[in-house]
Order: C-alpha cells, then structure tokens, then sequence
C-alpha cells in the first residue's frame, strides 16, 4: 500500500494560504543559501512517483512549471516527469503530458491510487482536497515546512480541530533560512 503524503508550507500559526509574499515558491532569494532545503524536496520526490492535487492547484501549477526553462531545483523536471492526479469534475483536458483526470469520489479514487503499486503519493497546495483527505482519514504523513512568520489571518491547514488525527513526530530538521521541516505520522 502507498503512503499519501500532504506536503505544505505552512505559517507558524497554521495559515497555507500562500499570500502577501511570506513564501518563494521558486526558491529565488538570493540572500538565503537553500541548497538544505532543496535536498529535502529532492529526497521528497526520489520517494514519490505520483502527485495529486485539485483543480485550482493544478491549473496554477500548470501555468508556471510546465512553462519554466531555466530552473535548476529539478522540480520542472519532476513536475513534467511524474504522473499527476488531479481530482476536478470540470477539468476536461488538462494539457500537460502524464497527467489523468480523476473524475469519481475522493475516498474512492485516493483509495484506488494507494492500493496500485509504486512510491509515496504527494499531494500539495490544494486546501480543500487536503481538508477532505484528512477528513477522510486518508493522509498517512505530513511534512510541513513551517516558514517563521505569523499572518493571523488567512486559510489554515486544519480549520475544523475535530477532522485532526492524532500524529507523531518522526523528524524535526531546521534550515538555514530558519524554515523548519516538522514530519508527522498519522498514529
């Protein structure tokens, strides 16, 4: 069986709405030496052979990686690479090589694709798929890139504290750009 794993950059108070600037999705401060970080999101996708994400991620990711040329991360490489599932009952074509609709219930596709053979299964961004997969009880780890700033306001990665699991910390690694990386196990 393979793992689903919700990757997310996330505030110090829980908001992954990715607004107001207070994350690079392209890695491009110059001032921050992130080749730490970079590894992490490299070891991430070695152990991954599928991403999945809703529409609205998908479309936005779409619009940007699938067009980048000169990006050095790897991660136009492994975004173009990868197969991708995106849940979307209203995208018909979604014009970008490796990539397949999944068009049935959220429990029913997500439980079909972790009992198929292959690595992790990643999924990102996504707020509301992210919320039912964990409603669901489908996540088995979280890896969350906490970023050292406080909005106090915006869309947060468990609004409702009923639909948390309980969870257990299996690794803690801090960056030199102070982001921390806190991995979590469903109990």
């Amino acid at each position: 069986m393979r793992d689903l794993i919700v990757t997310e950059n996330i505030t110090l108070d829980g908001v992954i709405e990715a607004t107001e600037g207070w994350f690079d999705p392209a890695g491009d401060d110059a001032e921050v030496d992130q080749s730490d970080i970079e590894a992490a999101l490299r070891e991430q996708r070695e152990a991954a052979d599928a991403f999945l994400v809703g529409r609205v991620t998908f479309e936005q990711m779409r619009g940007y990686w699938a067009l980048q040329t000169a990006d050095t991360t790897g991660i136009t490489d492994y975004l173009n690479s990868v197969s991708k599932y995106v849940l979307a009952s209203t995208l018909r074509d979604p014009d970008w090589e490796r990539t397949t609709v999944l068009r049935g219930s959220l429990v029913e596709e997500v439980e079909a694709l972790k009992s198929e053979p292959g690595k992790d299964i990643v999924t990102t961004g996504s707020m509301t798929l992210v919320r039912g997969l964990v409603g669901a009880g489908l996540v088995d780890e979280y890896r969350l890139f906490v970023y050292p700033v406080v909005l106090g306001h915006g869309r947060r990665l468990f609004e409702d504290a009923g639909a948390i699991p309980r969870l257990r910390l299996v690794e803690a690694r801090p960056f030199r750009s102070e982001i921390l990386l806190l991995r979590y196990r469903t109990a």
